[in-house]
């Protein structure tokens, strides 16, 4: 990777991985500047999943598109923003347990939604049901 101050090759001095958010955080140094800064490293799941839908028609994942359903049945909720980013996560956590060969079935993604809002807020997940075909 490339320093972000003066586009040197940097070196990794720290890792770990971060489980809970399925992220690498690195801690870099660029030998030209003597900076010192952190990254994160994630998979980029619109290119690494496929998810079929009930037509049978193959597009990419969008976390966005989930994101935006699960905070649309929180609206209520006046912590809506922040349940929505953690729940989002905790879904994807659950979806990439069940995903063979980056093939994920859009009902398996509206169940999985459907269990873990279900477990958080009745009434979230009565709204997402209504919306979706469940």
């Amino acid at each position: 990777m490339v320093c972000i101050y003066c586009s040197g090759i940097t070196r990794v001095i720290n890792s770990r991985p971060q489980l809970r958010n399925n992220q690498v955080w690195r801690r870099r140094f660029c030998p030209i500047c003597q900076a010192i800064f952190t990254t994160f490293e994630q998979a980029d799941l619109a290119n690494n999943w496929t998810v079929k839908a009930p037509s049978g028609k193959p597009s990419g994942f969008m976390e966005e598109k989930l994101f935006l359903s699960i905070y649309e049945s929180l609206r209520h909720r006046p912590t809506a923003l922040p349940d929505a980013i953690n729940l989002t996560k905790t879904v994807i956590q659950r979806i990439n347990q069940s995903a063979k060969h980056g093939v994920i079935d859009a009902k398996l993604i509206s169940k999985v939604t459907l269990v873990c809002l279900n477990r958080f807020d009745k009434v979230a997940s009565t709204h997402y049901q209504a919306f979706h075909d469940l």
